[in-house]
């Protein structure tokens, strides 16, 4: 079965100005826009085009993934997500504790994981995820000449960041130091100078100097695993995830910060930056597989097919196309979004155009 679908983007104070409306087609409003949702979370569930009802009221059970389009024109939080256990025990223990779940100071909000991967639609996609080396971040304080006395090895990364968030002594000193820094022609200062602008006084600034700095070109993809610190800075992609509003957030917003659960969730292991790479099953078909069950990103250039092995949703960001399953065909337009049941199996994709197809490893994931 094929249904179609659409939703409103939602206008948070960091999307862009009418950013997805261009990549879609749609007229633009006089709104930010910020992210489109594709599913059947409740925060913001996709409707039928045909009817009054959400996707939520017509498909059976829950989707494990959630559709993304999202345009960045300033930074989002810095933010981590938890793993499923915490997740479970966070949220047994907020309710337990009586906290609404709209309350600003809850940190969780359902008991699922989120895992995430953005795909760069702009030619460029600005980023921070992961953190650097010991090393790698001293080579960044010895070029703009300052010290920072904490920071020993790798294993110090955690004492300094929650010297940096907690606004430990010297820290105001430190922000201070780095946004007067003459330009040195390095990605990571003049982001941390934009940061000073966007959100001043941040410890945020200095933290993003801890992190991989990363500029994707259109096409590339990272993935964001449970713990991993990340926050986009700027661009138009499309984001795939578990299905989760769980959010630990870091800095560079007014929001709540609950330090402590921060800094139980954070992944302080120094990583490189966390590309994915697609795999090539057939000509314009590409398949970006993470390491969770939960969501397959594949994208068809117009011309291929695909066998599901769960419920998926498609998106046409350019041209037309059609889409023949086992019980029935969908003719997708640039902008249209359309819901495929898990029985519709070998998906053939013909005409001229781009479509993003978001869908699991397995008929129903656990969770």
């Amino acid at each position: 079965m094929f249904v179609g679908i659409t939703n409103t983007p939602r206008d948070y104070a960091w999307g862009s100005h009418g950013e997805i409306s261009a990549l879609l087609g749609f007229e633009p409003t006089d709104r930010t826009e910020a992210e489109l949702w594709l599913g059947d979370h409740p925060g913001s569930p996709a409707r039928v085009v045909e009817s009054e009802k959400t996707l939520a009221e017509v498909e059976a059970g829950r989707l494990p993934f959630l559709l993304k389009v999202l345009a960045a024109g300033s930074a989002l939080s810095l933010q981590a997500h938890p793993t499923m256990d915490q997740a479970r025990e966070g949220f047994a223990r907020e309710n337990a504790l009586g906290i609404p779940l709209d309350a600003p100071e809850r940190n969780y909000k359902d008991a699922y994981y989120k895992p995430e991967l953005i795909y760069a639609v702009s030619d460029e996609f600005d980023a921070l995820c992961g953190f650097r080396s010991a090393a790698g971040i001293r080579q960044i304080f010895d070029r703009l000449g300052l010290a920072v006395e904490r920071l020993g090895g790798d294993e110090s990364l955690r004492d300094v960041f929650e010297w940096l968030i907690t606004r430990g002594d010297g820290v105001d000193e430190l922000i201070a130091a780095v946004v007067s820094a003459p330009a040195d022609g390095s990605p990571e200062l003049a982001t941390a100078q934009l940061l000073a602008e966007q959100y001043p006084g941040d410890p945020g600034i200095v933290i993003s100097l801890m992190l991989n700095r990363v500029t994707l070109e259109k096409g590339e993809v990272l993935y964001l695993p449970a713990g991993n610190i990340h926050a986009y800075l700027r661009g138009v992609g499309i984001e795939l995830m578990a299905s989760s509003d769980n959010v630990l957030r870091g800095g560079l917003t007014p929001k709540h910060i609950d330090v402590p659960e921060l800094l139980s969730v954070l992944d302080f292991t120094p990583v490189p930056v966390p590309y994915l790479a697609p795999e090539h099953p057939s000509a314009g078909v590409e398949v970006f597989r993470p390491d969770v069950p939960d969501f397959v990103l594949v994208t068809i250039e117009d011309e291929g097919s695909y066998a599901l092995t769960g419920p998926a949703i498609a998106l046409c960001t350019d041209g037309d196309l059609e889409i023949v399953g086992a019980g029935s065909a969908y003719n997708l337009s640039r902008g249209d979004a359309v819901y495929i049941t898990a029985d519709e199996g070998q998906l053939s994709f013909a005409g001229l155009g781009t479509v993003f197809l978001a869908t699991t490893d397995i008929e129903r994931p656990v969770p």
